[in-house]
């Protein structure tokens, strides 16, 4: 097992660490415009005196970040509801996998909901692809954040898994922390949630046990579901869709991420529910009667996505672009007249902000919401929930 001195290069900040980050950061003419921009009623001066003055990681997400967010849910959403964190334990360790949305708000949102439950917050996983300035860096290691490192050379890359995965087993296990990390590299683009097997074959290398199921059961993994009434990035990704159609070489760029992020914080949201599930490790010993191990990774993978798809809530335009898509009534009984017109609308008024084949990019949003509601009835037909239920 890999000594802690190890995790040097993805490890979050300690609390002893932060006062010499804040030196660094006061510095940066960058992050003093994101402040200005983030907290546009302190000066610039003001918030270093106040960041100068926080002694632990817990104080400064308190203080500094869980405010900022609880702004942009009041600003952006119409509330913030959650449910099943009251049958898990405070004092546990747990490996939150979830379905992912937002690049920045979806374990944000998370932690304040941790907070707000008497909950530690937890560890977040980050893809070094979005840190693009070093005080970036800087001021995500401060939030409790490990970074995942991507796009390496193929031995670089194996290293880079090991390290990882037992950097979680090891915070999980020994150090105690709970960990955040999405089902898959990046978000869902179309709407569709699946648990990438490479994650789980990551997760598996720092497994000491020869039982997969042994090895799986020590993360403690707990599914989370994360259902966004109105996705306010969902024009750029149909955007992306067609870009990729019309060039495969097509690559996004930094400025196309810091786009989707601005987007993300600033856009609208509707409701916005977070569903947490239960530790999944009485289901891991249907594992033994499996004998082929890629198979066993497609069984736990499938079995994260059914817990996904189950606790998934379904907004009014999920079902209507149900419908839409394939021009039918079916679902015509759990939405008004005025909610199928409301995202209507909301579809035009976001194909307006971008140009290209229009009809491609229509149908593209209509998939990326109605892709829930496929994956539902995959599971139980058409007696799923809704907001509701």
């Amino acid at each position: 097992m890999t000594k802690e001195l190890d995790f040097e290069s993805i490890r979050p900040y300690q609390d002893h660490e932060i006062q010499q980050v804040f030196e660094r950061l006061k510095n940066e003419t960058s992050f003093l415009d994101l402040i200005g921009f983030l907290y546009p009623e302190l000066s610039a001066q003001r918030f270093i005196d106040m960041m100068m003055q926080i002694k632990s990681i817990r104080q400064f997400q308190q203080e500094v970040i869980s405010p900022y967010v609880k702004q942009i849910i009041k600003t952006t959403t119409k509330g913030v509801t959650s449910e099943g964190l009251e049958q898990l334990d405070p004092n546990e360790s747990y490996l939150y996998i979830s379905n992912h949305r937002d690049i920045v708000l979806d374990p944000a949102i998370l932690n304040v909901i941790m907070f707000e439950h008497n909950f530690d917050t937890t560890e977040i996983a980050i893809g070094d692809n979005l840190l693009i300035y070093p005080w970036i860096t800087d001021l995500v290691k401060l939030n409790r954040t490990f970074i995942v490192k991507r796009n390496l050379p193929v031995r670089q890359m194996m290293e880079s898994s090991t390290l990882l995965s037992e950097y979680i087993r090891h915070t999980i296990t020994s150090v105690g922390h709970s960990i955040w990390i999405a089902q898959r590299e990046g978000r869902s683009k179309d709407g569709n949630d699946r648990t990438q097997l490479s994650l789980l074959k990551m997760l598996n290398i720092s497994g000491e046990d020869k039982s997969v199921a042994e090895n799986f059961k020590q993360l403690k993994i707990v599914p989370v579901s994360i259902s966004y009434e109105y996705d306010p990035c969902d024009y750029l990704k149909a955007r992306e869709f067609q870009q990729k159609r019309d060039n495969p070489d097509y690559t996004k760029t930094q400025d196309d991420d810091l786009q989707h992020m601005g987007a993300g914080l600033r856009g609208r949201k509707g409701r916005v529910h977070f569903a947490f599930g239960q530790p999944i490790n009485n289901e891991f010993d249907i594992l033994k009667d499996i004998e082929n191990k890629n198979e066993k990774f497609e069984f736990l993978a499938g079995l994260i996505d059914r817990h996904v798809h189950e606790n998934y809530r379904l907004w009014p335009g999920n079902l209507v672009a149900w419908d839409l898509l394939n021009e039918t009534n079916e679902y015509g009984n759990l939405y008004t007249a005025e909610e199928k017109d409301t995202f209507n609308k909301y579809l035009e008024e976001h194909l307006d902000r971008i140009e290209g084949d229009r009809a491609f990019l229509k149908k593209t949003l209509l998939e990326m919401y109605a892709n829930p509601v496929v994956n539902k009835r995959e599971l139980s037909g058409d007696s799923f929930k809704t907001e509701e239920s």
